[in-house]
């Protein structure tokens, strides 16, 4: 799974978020690329729901 499926996993819509935040999207690449989604959901619980709320996929 490569970020961009993640983030569609979580209902954020990468394409925005990228735009608008780039270098925590990038970031948070390196970050997701270095661990196991399931690590990175755990260390980024809280902040993946504010950024879902922000770039919420409709």
């Amino acid at each position: 799974m490569n970020f961009e499926e993640y983030l569609a996993q979580k209902k954020i819509d990468s394409t925005q978020f990228r735009q608008l935040e780039q270098d925590r999207y990038e970031a948070w690449k390196r970050e997701f690329d270095q661990m196991s989604p399931a690590s990175f959901t755990v260390q980024k619980k809280f902040l993946l729901n504010d950024t879902r709320r922000k770039y919420l996929v409709r």
